[in-house]
C-alpha cells in the first residue's frame, strides 16, 4: 500500500509588519515564502530548501532512493535533495553533489563537487569518487534561468534535459534510474523516443508539494538500458 502524500503543517497566514519598503513584486515573493507550509517545515526539520519535499514525494511514489544506493545529484546547491538522499541511502550508501555554485559541506557519505558536470575537470572528480562503479540513480532538479517567454525557457530546460540523459551514458548502471525537472507540456517527442528507448518506463509526474501555479514537473525515467540498440 502507498503512503499517503506528505502532508506539511500548515501554518496561521501571516502579513508584513516591519513598515518595509518593498516593489510589489518582492512583497508577494516574501508573502507567498512565509505562508508557505513546506517553507516553514524546511526550516523546522532542518532541510535547506522547501524543494526537499519534491524528492520525497518522487521518492515516496517511485521508490528510487535505497539503502546502501550510489547517487548523483545534479544541480544540487543549496543542497535539500542531497540532504534527503543521504537519510534514504543510509551510512552505507554514497551522495556525490554537483553544482556550478558552491555548497555548505554535507554530512557523513555526502560529497561536493563544484564545477559544470559535463566539463572534463568535473567528470574526472567524479571518476575518482565513484572508484570504477556507476550511480544508481541521477537526480537534476536544474533549471536554466527563466526568461519569461514559456517556449524559450522549454527548450532551455529541454536542452539541460538532453545533457542529463547524455550523462547517463557515462555515469548511470544498467537499470538505474533518472529524474530530471521539466515544464508544462512534458517532454519534446524525439527526446521522449531516445529516453523510452533506453529506459523501461519513462513517466511525468507533478509532485504534491510543487507549487499548483508552477509549470515544473519531473520526468522518471526507470530501468536503464544502455547498451539496447532499435
Amino acid at each position: 500500500m502507498r503512503e499517503k502524500p506528505l502532508s506539511p503543517n500548515r501554518p496561521h497566514k501571516q502579513i508584513l509588519k516591519d513598515g518595509k519598503k518593498r516593489t510589489a513584486s518582492s512583497k508577494r515573493w516574501l508573502l507567498r515564502q512565509i505562508n508557505d507550509p513546506y517553507v516553514q517545515n524546511a526550516k523546522t526539520e532542518g532541510y535547506r530548501s522547501r524543494s526537499a519535499y519534491k524528492l520525497l514525494d518522487l521518492d515516496q511514489k517511485f521508490r528510487l532512493l535505497k539503502s546502501g544506493a550510489t547517487v548523483i545529484d545534479l544541480g544540487a546547491a543549496p543542497g535539500g535533495w542531497s540532504q534527503v538522499t543521504l537519510k534514504k541511502v543510509g551510512t552505507k550508501g554514497t551522495i556525490i553533489a554537483v553544482d556550478l555554485q558552491p555548497m555548505e559541506a554535507l554530512e557523513e557519505g555526502g560529497h561536493i563537487i563544484q564545477g559544470d558536470f559535463l566539463e572534463a575537470a568535473t567528470l574526472s572528480k567524479l571518476a575518482d569518487l565513484l572508484s570504477g562503479k556507476k550511480a544508481d540513480v541521477i537526480l537534476s532538479d536544474m533549471a536554466a534561468p527563466a526568461c519569461g517567454m514559456s517556449s524559450v525557457d522549454h527548450m532551455r530546460i529541454m536542452i539541460l534535459l538532453e545533457m542529463v540523459y547524455d550523462f547517463c551514458f557515462l555515469s548511470l548502471k544498467p537499470n538505474g534510474a533518472m529524474v530530471a525537472k521539466v515544464l508544462r507540456g512534458g517532454t519534446e517527442n524525439v527526446l521522449l523516443q531516445k529516453l523510452k528507448k533506453h529506459f523501461a518506463k519513462v513517466v511525468h509526474f507533478k509532485p504534491p508539494s510543487s507549487r499548483q501555479e508552477s509549470s515544473e514537473m519531473y520526468l522518471v525515467a526507470t530501468g536503464f538500458r544502455p547498451d539496447k540498440i532499435s
